[in-house]
């Protein structure tokens, strides 16, 4: 079966979101994955075209869409900031509603896109059939202080003045964006209401997202949480990765 790469913006609210889809048709998707990256990260996450070439080779009505964060991949936003990458997914779940018409939509995030599903959800409503969510940075504010950024980046900031950092990108990031996200922290928030339709797959060697903090999110808030033996941050295990493949496939029901 072919695999079709389709690149495009949406452009609107005065922002230009850069997307690509995985389709098999584009004029006949049944089911759509929003795909949310991490930080410091871009739509041509090589977890997000694993999964959907895996996906589509079984059900050719299904479709995977993913895109960049402001500041993030080809986005030419300067600052990040978290209102906008709200902002983001809301434009990015409206244009694949109506461009694509799916029956079912669902969420595929991890780590900072996690943190941010779950934000907009909390915030808006859930518009997803199901979600899951791989190592979410559930404690972002305590990931990108202590985690992501070191004392000289810190340091930085409490100067006023943005530094530069992430992973694939370097992203610009400001005391504004980190003051925000300490106030927008979503671990003690209910999610209780969208517990039975949220899945939670997180590596017991992650390097970057605390797995106890993500597990006792989850069971605070009935979610499913499965540990999975071994796995880093990234699943960079092929099989620990085709093991998380084959749990969200199942979860979504994409066979």
């Amino acid at each position: 079966m072919t695999i079709n790469e389709k690149y495009f913006n949406v452009n609107s609210e005065g922002f230009s979101v850069c997307c690509k889809l995985y389709s098999a048709n584009a004029k006949c998707i049944e089911k759509l994955v929003i795909f949310c990256h991490g930080f410091g990260g871009h739509k041509e996450n090589r977890a997000a075209a694993r999964f959907a070439k895996r996906v589509i080779s079984k059900n050719r009505e299904v479709a995977v869409l993913t895109f960049d964060w402001p500041c993030h991949g080809e986005d030419v936003r300067k600052t990040l900031r978290l209102e906008e990458c709200g902002k983001y997914l809301g434009i990015v779940i409206t244009h694949a509603r109506t461009a694509f018409s799916p029956s079912l939509l669902f969420a595929y995030a991890t780590s900072f896109g996690g943190y941010l599903t779950l934000k907009y959800i909390s915030e808006n409503g859930s518009p997803f059939e199901k979600i899951a969510l791989r190592c979410p940075a559930v404690p972002m504010f305590g990931v990108l202080t202590k985690t992501i950024m070191g004392d000289s980046e810190l340091k930085t900031l409490e100067k006023g003045k943005p530094v530069l950092i992430g992973f694939d990108r370097k992203v610009k990031t400001d005391k504004v964006f980190v003051e925000r996200l300490k106030q927008a922290d979503i671990a003690d928030r209910d999610f209780s209401a969208y517990a039975s339709d949220i899945m939670i797959l997180h590596g017991t060697k992650d390097e970057i997202v605390p797995v106890e903090a993500v597990r006792s999110f989850a069971e605070k808030n009935s979610i499913f949480f499965e540990a999975v033996d071994g796995a880093d941050h990234r699943f960079s295990d092929p099989a620990k990765m085709d093991y998380a493949i084959e749990l969200i496939t199942e979860w979504f029901d994409l066979k």
